[in-house]
C-alpha cells in the first residue's frame, strides 16, 4: 500500500495519543489526498483528512465550507476532525458503515453546538463526503456537493448526487445537465452540516474491484474539469499524481474556488463479481432486509 498524504488541512488536538494503525500490505491500495486555495481566493474553506486502521481498510473524506460564510474554514476543517476522531472511537462491533454513518452525524451535531454558543460563528457550515473502503467494500457518508466518482475501465461515474437547488432541477427534468454547469446559483446547497441539528445524510454503498479508482473532489476541481477528463487525467498514475494532476490542471483552467480531491486506487484484487457501476440504494437493501423487490 502505497499512502501519501499530500497536505492535511486540520490540526488533530486528539492526536497526542492517537490510535496506532495496523501495517498494510503493499499490494492493498495507494490513497492521496490534496487541497490547494486555487488562483481566486484569499483563504482555504476546503479541508481533507485521512487514516488508515488496518490491512484494506482506510477512512478518508474531502469538505468545502460555505464560501461567504462566518467560520467556513473552521467549519471544514472541524468536520473532519470530529468525524475521523468519531470514527476510530465508535465501537469496532459496529461495523465500518455504521461508524461512519454515526460519526459523521457527530460532527453535524459538533457544529451546531459549536456555531450557537460562538455568535461570530452563527451560520458557519460546511460540506462533507466521507469514504471507508474495507476489503474492497466502499461505504460513504455524503451531505453537499462535494463529488464521489468511481472509476472502472476507463469509464468514470458519479455516485453521489448533489445536494443543490440546481441538481433537484434537472432531477425534474426542468434543466438540462450542460445548463446546471454554468448555472449561477449552481451552488445554492439543500443540505449541509452545522445549520441544524439533525442533518438527512445520503449513504452509498459500491463493491469495488481490482484497479478500481475512488475519486472525491469538491466543486472547485468539477466545475472546470468535466466527468470524462477527471478519469483520464488520473489513469493509470499513482494515487499522489493523480491529485497533483488534477489540481494542477483545474488550476490552469482558471478556477475561482478552492479545490480539494482525494484519490483511492484499489491495488488489491477482491472477492466481488465486475458489475456496472451504480450506488445500493434503498430499494436494494430492503430486497436485502425482506427478500422482496421494490
Amino acid at each position: 500500500m502505497s499512502q501519501s498524504i499530500t497536505q492535511f488541512r486540520y490540526a488533530y488536538d486528539w492526536m497526542d495519543n492517537p490510535p496506532q494503525p495496523v501495517p498494510v500490505a503493499e499490494s492493498d491500495f495507494d490513497l492521496a489526498l490534496l487541497s490547494d486555495i486555487g488562483k481566486d481566493r484569499s483563504t482555504n474553506e476546503d479541508s481533507c483528512g485521512s487514516y488508515v486502521e488496518g490491512p484494506g481498510t482506510a477512512v478518508f473524506a474531502v469538505a468545502d465550507g460555505l464560501g461567504g460564510y462566518d467560520g467556513g474554514a473552521i467549519a471544514s476543517a472541524m468536520a473532519i476532525e470530529v468525524m475521523l476522531k468519531a470514527y476510530c472511537e465508535n465501537p469496532l462491533s459496529w461495523g465500518t458503515a455504521t461508524r461512519l454513518y454515526r460519526a459523521v452525524h457527530q460532527a453535524n451535531i459538533e457544529l451546531h453546538i459549536k456555531a450557537l454558543s460562538i455568535p461570530s460563528l452563527r451560520r458557519m457550515a460546511t460540506t462533507l463526503t466521507a469514504v471507508v473502503v474495507e476489503n474492497g467494500m466502499l461505504h460513504a457518508m455524503h451531505v453537499g456537493d462535494c463529488r464521489l466518482y468511481v472509476a472502472r475501465r476507463n469509464q468514470i461515474t458519479q455516485i453521489s448526487q448533489d445536494h443543490t437547488l440546481i441538481a433537484e432541477q434537472v432531477k425534474r427534468g426542468l434543466l438540462t445537465a450542460e445548463e446546471a454547469r454554468e448555472h449561477p446559483e449552481r451552488s445554492i446547497l439543500l443540505r449541509n452540516l452545522g445549520h441544524e441539528l439533525i442533518v438527512s445524510i445520503a449513504k452509498i454503498s459500491i463493491p469495488l474491484i481490482r484497479d478500481d479508482r475512488v475519486i472525491v473532489c469538491s466543486d472547485g476541481l468539477y466545475n472546470v474539469l468535466r466527468d470524462r477528463e477527471i478519469e483520464q487525467l488520473s489513469r493509470g498514475l499513482e494515487a499522489t499524481a493523480a491529485c497533483r494532476l488534477l489540481i494542477d490542471t483545474a488550476n490552469q483552467r482558471g478556477t475561482n474556488d478552492n479545490l480539494t480531491c482525494a484519490v483511492f486506487r484499489m491495488i488489491a484484487e477482491t472477492s466481488h463479481p465486475s458489475r456496472p457501476l451504480r450506488a445500493i440504494g434503498w430499494r436494494e437493501r430492503l430486497r436485502g432486509l425482506f427478500g422482496t423487490a421494490s
